[in-house]
């Protein structure tokens, strides 16, 4: 009889915390907050997000109940879905700093070294003096695109070596890898003044790291939503930290070597650049008593480069998987832009940055991809700093806001046909230049938090297709069917694999 008056007591108990915080909900909807979902107490709104769909896209369809802007509880953190790009360009470009905080989670936590790089780390003094540090590294090395640029095409030119080889064979070549490759060789010659030849281990070991992070990083697992929770076995916790300590240890290694042999006379690389300006910057704190509060550990540094990786890497590699995957579906579009290759470069030389301007239809491509598939749906999360407000809508300090990018890329009052792939919608009606036809295309973000690596990756972009197309045909391989366009969500929104069949094209058989 006591179990039974036990359970009748903790169920009246839970009611009745139940209806006091949906009376304490109602009165904030009732003081000019946003539309909340339902929830529960301990697990929030989390009922009302079951289901199959991926995060973005539900986010998506729950507009129609619940508006553009609404509001959930991940169990005890409430969060700001935006949906619409007035809402989003408020908290981005108009309120960025008072939007710029970021939340502290168990995975990003493991990432960062509790937040101590640029992307995940909280807005503070040090942060804003690391992110000014980040940038004058950034204007040391390379204002100039072009050693950038003669990176990019040496990487090109060796996928393509690849893919002639592949074709030489009769083989259908998964390009995952090789694209990765080129991608990573570029950021390791900008960091460290190396590259990675196929099969070489360290590579390897990169690899699986890389898609390890993708994983398991940043996608609302329950052990971010109940820290508590991580006192438990995780499988998914424990690939994170295994992940985690392989790129430490590679970062590690490259540090070590260029402090060892850093020469304020000689600048290499990137990570040169960033020990120089640390350097300056912490005789400027030794000369100024109190500025060192502002100083940047060795883990800052490190951060910073698995920051570029990060960025640099996975974002760049998964843009070029989805667009090949496109250009697959869309064999009309390969071949115009083709067509404008032949037109505009010829076939005597290869692309050149300085193309950019003449070859609007490949350019228009690219801004179609990130469109249509945005390598991050659900831009990291942001973090009122103060109380203040979205739209109208009251937000509390502490509230998480999400831009739901995918939402501005799939509005239909923004986008005729958002589900089309059609690069045109990029063009002016002559096809002869690019025109932004909608301020709700957000692919990099904006304001204080935009992508560290946005103009490296559109040059990046830009060069592999351009060298790609000029040389190949690319085409769904005999017996298999287009590749899917579904998409895997995670930190980045990744394609399922696919084999491409690359037929050199008239006059680039023997190169």
């Amino acid at each position: 009889m006591a179990w039974i008056l036990c359970v009748l007591l903790f169920s009246a108990v839970g009611l009745a915390l139940l209806v006091l915080q949906v009376k304490l909900r109602a009165a904030v909807r009732g003081r000019g907050g946003p539309p909340r979902l339902p929830e529960l107490p301990v697990i929030g709104s989390l009922l009302s997000l079951r289901g199959d769909r991926p995060p973005h896209v539900l986010f998506q369809e729950l507009q129609a109940t619940y508006g553009e802007t609404y509001s959930l509880m991940m169990g005890s953190h409430s969060a700001v879905i935006v949906n619409h790009h007035m809402h989003a360009t408020e908290v981005l470009l108009k309120k960025g700093r008072t939007f710029a905080g970021r939340p502290r989670t168990v995975t990003t936590d493991v990432l960062t070294r509790d937040g101590k790089d640029i992307a995940f780390g909280d807005y503070s003094p040090t942060w804003r003096f690391h992110r000014k540090i980040v940038h004058r590294a950034l204007r040391m090395f390379g204002e100039g695109s072009a050693s950038i640029e003669k990176i990019i095409c040496r990487e090109s030119q060796f996928l393509c070596g690849v893919m002639c080889e592949a074709t030489s064979r009769g083989m259908a070549l998964d390009l995952s890898p090789e694209l990765t490759r080129a991608v990573t060789n570029v950021i390791c010659s900008l960091c460290f003044s190396s590259s990675y030849r196929r099969g070489d281990p360290e590579f390897e070991a990169m690899l699986r790291y890389s898609q390890g992070i993708v994983d398991t990083v940043a996608k609302d697992s329950l052990v971010d939503i109940f820290p508590w929770l991580q006192v438990f076995p995780n499988a998914g916790l424990r690939l994170l930290k295994e992940c985690v300590a392989v790129r430490d240890k590679l970062l590690q290694k490259k540090y070590n070597e260029h402090k060892a042999d850093y020469s304020d006379h000689v600048q290499r690389d990137l990570l040169d650049a960033l020990l120089r300006a640390k350097r300056s910057a912490d005789n400027h704190n030794t000369a100024h008593p109190g500025a060192e509060a502002l100083g940047l550990s060795d883990d800052h540094m490190l951060m910073t480069v698995g920051d570029i990786f990060g960025a640099g890497v996975e974002t760049t590699t998964t843009v070029l998987k989805w667009a090949v995957a496109y250009l697959l579906h869309h064999p009309q579009v390969q071949q115009r832009i083709q067509q404008e290759l032949d037109t505009k470069v010829g076939l005597d030389r290869t692309p050149k940055l300085s193309d950019r301007g003449c070859l609007p239809y490949l350019e228009a491509t690219i801004r179609e991809v990130l469109r249509i598939r945005p390598v991050a749906p659900l831009l990291i999360p942001h973090v009122a700093l103060t109380d203040t407000s979205i739209g109208g809508f009251r937000i509390r300090k502490g509230a998480r806001v999400i831009i739901n990018l995918w939402s501005l890329h799939h509005d239909e009052r923004e986008w005729e046909n958002p589900e089309r792939f059609d690069p045109g919608r990029f063009l002016n009606k002559e096809g002869t230049g690019l025109v932004l036809p909608s301020p709700s295309y957000l692919p990099f973000g904006a304001g204080v938090r935009v992508c560290l690596g946005e103009a490296l990756s559109k040059m990046e972009l830009f060069l592999f297709l351009s060298w790609i197309l000029q040389r190949f045909t690319l085409s769904v391989p005999a017996g298999q069917e287009p590749p899917s366009l579904e998409g895997k969500f995670g930190v980045v929104l990744q394609p399922a694999k696919y084999k491409v069949n690359a037929v050199p094209r008239p006059g680039w058989e023997a190169n």
